[in-house]
């Protein structure tokens, strides 16, 4: 199901330049932007209420207090703790078995995730993770640094200059320090968003560093900071959202670059293989 946020922007073609203008301050802080008076947003937006009235309407609710259902409803999805994720699922679960309803809500999530994908926003984030002359930092959150930490590993044999950087967050400024204009740095943050993501994000645009973000379909606020965000469906029938489109779509990008960098990788990764073949690291049969 599209958010509001989705709605607005698959709709920017057919709104006036009024209505856009509007769509542009809902979207600057959403959701938190449109949950003040009808009056108030529209003299954020320096338009009328009455065009306030038709957008909310090409979006399918019949009046503003409607509008501002959704978002308020959108927000306690957004912030709500796994708990609270977990007893709407059982009161809401149907009969089938959970294999087949984990599974159905994974595959919806990987086909409205890819749905959405750009592919000049994927072009523009693989030209940045292929270019050799920038260093690459990936960080993920308390969950997500696990997917930092795949991604890591591959780019690390794919290309040189890659850092992972450490999940405990008071050693973040140290890799702050060394950030530099043309760095890119890639960070994994879904809802409950975290504030220490957020403040690294900051020192990296600060010094000049790109910021490429694997986010949810509620956005984490480093969105505003990034240059790429790549946004996927996580809901799933459990206390916790599923990584799943995240993963796929880090794998895809993973496979891009490697095929852009091909010359040089093939060379890392014979040389690689030899190290192992050297220190017996895997069995052979």
């Amino acid at each position: 199901m599209k958010t509001i946020a989705e709605k607005l922007q698959s709709k920017t073609e057919a709104l006036t330049r009024s209505e856009r203008q509007l769509s542009d301050v809902i979207l600057r802080n959403y959701p938190a932007s449109g949950l003040g008076t009808i009056t108030e947003l529209a003299e954020a937006a320096e338009v009328s209420t009455p065009t306030v009235g038709r957008l909310v309407q090409k979006l399918g609710f019949p009046g503003f207090a409607d509008f501002q259902k959704g978002l308020r409803d959108e927000l306690n999805e957004k912030i709500s703790s796994p708990l609270t994720k977990r007893d709407k699922w059982v009161d809401d679960a149907p009969d089938a078995h959970l294999l087949n309803r984990f599974t159905k809500a994974v595959i919806d999530n990987i086909g409205q995730s890819m749905s959405r994908i750009d592919p000049a926003d994927f072009e523009t984030a693989c030209t940045l993770l292929s270019d050799p002359e920038r260093r690459i930092f990936i960080v993920g959150g308390r969950i997500t640094r696990t997917l930092a930490d795949y991604v890591f590993l591959h780019f690390q044999v794919i290309r040189r200059d890659v850092v992972h950087i450490a999940s405990n967050s008071n050693a973040w400024p140290h890799y702050a320090l060394d950030f530099r204009k043309g760095d890119v740095v890639v960070i994994f943050d879904v809802r409950r968003y975290e504030n220490s993501t957020l403040k690294l994000a900051e020192l990296a645009r600060e010094k000049g560093a790109e910021i490429l973000l694997f986010t949810d379909q509620w956005l984490s606020p480093i969105a505003d900071l990034a240059q790429v965000t790549f946004s996927t469906q996580i809901a799933a029938p459990s206390a916790w959202d599923s990584n799943i489109a995240l993963m796929l779509l880090s794998e895809i990008v993973i496979a891009e670059v490697q095929d852009r960098n091909w010359d040089s990788t093939r060379g890392r990764m014979e040389e690689l293989e030899e190290m192992f073949d050297r220190t017996r690291f895997f069995r052979k049969f």
